[in-house]
């Protein structure tokens, strides 16, 4: 390859995102120009740039792609034809060798850029069954790779694969004692996480807050509760210790952890099971999703890897219980958690990336 360029893109949250992040520093060490395709306003430009400002951003127009009747059906289509145009050029521009779509609806123009400038793409799919964005972009897809053995099933069998989960490298790289520094924790009481996806979690949130005395009877408190969901009142609570959202300090409190309370995102079970951290599930509902993360969660429910309880079934009194539970039976899930399958390193995924480009 005379011209080593790649270009990146997914967005919308931060699991279309976290996988292109930890795969960066690979590409940078093997002289990879990067190039990141996103939306012009979505939660990857702040995530990206943060992380990598050395990196050339290229915001689009990017239209949601709706399973629902609403009017903005009508006038997203124009969105997404105004992306492609954009993509395209910056494709043509560019010439990258390859493009990495990790999904979201800010994928697909770029997807079809690929396409109609004879760019390889490659998709990688976190999920059990594929989202509207990668069901879409597919079609225009050189290959598929998935986490879950189960998603094959769902996608043209010549052109995808198994690769497993691929986890950051950083996040190994965090250390105990310096996220119960962060949090101002002694470490005389085993330590809770409680992850709430990048916007927060109401209903987690919630079950949280209403319960917190007594939850630090049982435990120091790390809670990420989301961007604006800070709440004032409870920033002296001896023992809780409340984030609205972490990025380069995520790697220190995840060890600090013994265990987690999380929605069931692909990316962050899969992170929690490389680390070996027993997790309580709240997958988000079919009625504000797809349902990808309760078909995630049962699946790590069946594994013995956690514990799961709906968000209709969450009551202060039912999540108090469901965490009494998690406590006892702890041991048993890191124990089960050690025979598991170890993910792939960003080195390996980029190796099967790149054996796709030009």
């Amino acid at each position: 390859m005379n011209k080593k360029v790649i270009v990146l893109t997914g967005g919308g949250t931060a699991g279309h995102v976290s996988l292109n992040q930890a795969i960066i520093p690979t590409l940078k060490e093997q002289g990879f120009q990067i190039h990141y395709i996103g939306s012009k306003d979505g939660i990857e430009l702040e995530l990206i740039r943060d992380a990598f400002p050395d990196i050339k951003y290229h915001g689009i127009s990017s239209g949601k792609l709706r399973r629902y009747a609403s009017f903005k059906n009508f006038t997203d289509p124009f969105k997404v034809g105004k992306g492609l145009i954009e993509a395209l050029l910056i494709v043509r521009k560019v010439k990258p060798v390859v493009i990495f779509s990790k999904g979201g609806f800010v994928s697909v123009p770029v997807a079809m850029a690929g396409k109609l400038a004879n760019v390889p793409v490659v998709i990688h799919e976190s999920d059990v069954t594929p989202g509207l964005a990668n069901k879409i972009a597919m079609t225009f897809a050189h290959h598929i790779f998935t986490v879950f053995k189960e998603t094959l099933q769902h996608l043209p069998s010549k052109k995808s694969s198994c690769s497993g989960s691929i986890i950051r490298s950083e996040l190994f790289q965090g250390k105990k004692d310096v996220g119960l520094r962060m949090c101002g924790f002694v470490g005389f009481k085993p330590v809770l996480l409680i992850m709430g996806g990048s916007q927060g979690s109401e209903v987690v949130n919630e079950a949280i807050r209403s319960n917190l005395t007594q939850i630090l009877n049982m435990y120091d408190v790390i809670h990420l509760c989301g961007k604006g969901k800070v709440k004032e009142s409870l920033h002296n609570v001896s023992g809780y210790k409340q984030y609205d959202y972490v990025t380069k300090e995520l790697p220190h409190l995840i060890h600090a952890a013994d265990v987690v309370v999380s929605r069931a995102g692909s990316n962050s079970i899969f992170e929690f099971l490389a680390l070996r951290k027993p997790m309580l599930l709240i997958p988000l509902s079919i009625q504000k999703s797809r349902g990808d993360q309760l078909l995630n969660a049962r699946i790590f429910q069946t594994q013995g890897w956690a514990s799961v309880i709906e968000e209709e079934e969450v009551t202060p009194d039912s999540f108090l219980m469901c965490l009494k539970d998690l406590n006892a039976d702890a041991d048993k899930m890191r124990l089960l958690m050690e025979s598991s399958e170890y993910p792939k390193t960003p080195n390996e995924m980029v190796r099967l990336i790149i054996s796709y480009a030009k």
